[in-house]
């Protein structure tokens, strides 16, 4: 089945498509939640282990991927997992595969886990949406602003039908992150003034080619190396640290962003078209600024840190510590269970059975546009402002979705490639 980029929904056809009722009754907690996985890779996996693990009343009862042996390692892995097994109830007509395989995994469950590659959210949250089911997504929630203004407009569906909508960007449900944020937000380190975020890390992973993959097929199996499925690793990555300060700061939007970047390590045309570095600059009201550092170096230094000064000390996120007038460190106990990707599933599906269902859309959708536009300015060599970028018309989609031979996008010239 071949799909076109430009098709998307409008807020009316979303409200008003046929869709299952609102299943209240399974807030009462006895009756099963069916659970479906798109997108079976590690994280998928992952996720829906996690989300298994979180309420004893689910079944994993369908999955979908683009690849066969991808729906078929994952589910191999999860039936073997003692706590869950039992609870894999995965049909073979229930494993989906293809473009579409999305529609048949949200059409057969009531809450979707979503883990695919990240260009193919912003129309998945959008079906789930029009159809009335549960979500967990996965960061970042699109790789274009166009994706990102979808994501918003379906989110406004989901609030509207009381959907549970839980975001991947899991630090915000580790505890010792919240206690430290809350105390920066309950005035420890006084008026921020500055904010500093850095993932810097060695290369990741890379499945090279076969021969009887198709130019679509090699990049689907390499997506992060092009930039339309990825949205390069200052998004599909560095959104986490990006994430943490945006939290810290009221998830308040900037005024404008100036970045830099490029490839000077993976060089290689096996790496698509994305850079291996980012150094950006974030300027909000009242004069604060985001510094914000990313790269994937093999044989390079690593860090991965975030730090933010105000009037009275200096908190360190990562390390759960505050210097200064109000000095505090979290001192964890071995009893403390406090595992992030654990904690964002418990959630979600406590918030479905209370019949209060979590909303995460404004900040997943700011999150991911903040490392958008961060990316869009190196990519430029343009400062821009938030509403440049959340209205940019850039869209990164191919022009068809099938099984043939597309060219990787170019790479990106600073002052020479220009602001959509």
């Amino acid at each position: 089945m071949l799909l076109t980029s430009g098709a998307v929904l409008g807020g009316a056809a979303l409200a008003n498509a046929t869709q299952p009722v609102f299943r209240g009754f399974h807030q009462a907690g006895s009756s099963v939640l069916r659970v479906g996985l798109v997108g079976c890779g590690g994280r998928g996996t992952g996720a829906a282990s996690q989300a298994l693990r979180a309420d004893p009343n689910t079944e994993l009862v369908c999955v979908g991927d683009a690849f066969r042996d991808h729906a078929e390692q994952a589910l191999s892995s999860l039936r073997g997992e003692e706590e869950i097994g039992s609870r894999v109830k995965v049909s073979p007509e229930h494993v989906f595969t293809g473009f579409d395989a999305y529609k048949r995994v949200v059409e057969n469950c009531d809450v979707v886990l979503f883990a695919t590659s990240p260009h193919f959210r912003p129309m998945q949250v959008e079906y789930a949406a029009q159809r009335g089911v549960h979500m967990f997504v996965e960061k970042p929630v699109a790789v274009d602003a166009p994706g990102v203004r979808r994501v918003m407009e379906a989110c406004r569906v989901a609030r509207e039908k009381k959907l549970a909508v839980v975001s991947g960007l899991c630090y915000r449900y580790e505890k010792k992150k919240i206690e430290t944020v809350k105390r920066i937000h309950d005035g420890a380190i006084g008026e921020i003034l500055s904010a500093q975020c850095t993932y810097n890390t060695g290369g990741l992973w890379h499945r090279g080619r076969q021969p009887e993959w198709s130019d679509m097929e090699w990049q689907m199996r390499n997506w992060l190396y092009f930039t339309w499925l990825s949205g390069d690793h200052i998004v599909e990555q560095h959104i986490h640290s990006l994430d943490k300060i945006a939290w810290v700061l009221g998830d308040k939007t900037p005024q404008r962003v100036t970045s830099s970047g490029g490839r000077a390590q993976r060089t290689d045309p096996k790496y698509g078209n994305v850079y291996d570095h980012f150094n950006t600059v974030f300027e909000y009201d009242g004069g604060v600024k985001m510094f914000s550092s990313c790269r994937q170096w093999n044989g390079a230094s690593s860090d991965v840190s975030d730090h933010v000064w105000g009037t009275k000390g200096v908190a360190h996120l990562q390390s759960h510590a505050i210097e200064g007038a109000n000095a505090w460190r979290h001192r964890s106990r071995e009893d403390e269970a406090d595992d992030m990707y654990q904690n964002e599933h418990d959630a979600l599906f406590a918030s479905i059975r209370k019949g209060e269902p979590l909303d995460n859309s404004d900040y997943m959708c700011k999150s991911t546009m903040l490392a958008i536009m961060a990316r869009m300015a190196a990519y430029t060599g343009q400062t821009l402002t938030w509403e440049q970028a959340l209205n940019s018309a850039e869209d990164l989609s191919p022009s068809s979705y099938e099984w043939a031979e597309i060219p990787t996008p170019p790479i990106a010239v600073p002052g020479v490639t220009k602001f959509v």
